[in-house]
């Protein structure tokens, strides 16, 4: 059932992640609201167990937006 601090607070959304290691190869997959610590964590569209000890396919990495970009666009608009 939900509560009343459920409905005023929706969690945030998950996202998924990937670890990839120096040669560009994929070693663990995550689920979280927040970028993993650590680095070699990258922001993927979706997650399959097949990437795992395998190169990501082209295309599944999301955009990265800089910080200095995002403040460039705050400031401009």
């Amino acid at each position: 059932m939900f509560s009343l601090r459920n409905l005023l607070a929706p969690r945030r959304p998950m996202r998924s992640f990937a670890l990839i290691d120096a040669q560009s190869i994929c070693r663990a997959l995550r689920h979280s609201a927040q970028v993993p610590q650590g680095s070699g964590w990258i922001e993927v569209q979706h997650s399959c167990p097949s990437w795992l000890n395998r190169p990501l396919p082209a295309g599944v990495r999301t955009a990265q937006v800089t910080p200095c970009l995002r403040v460039q666009q705050t400031l401009a608009a």
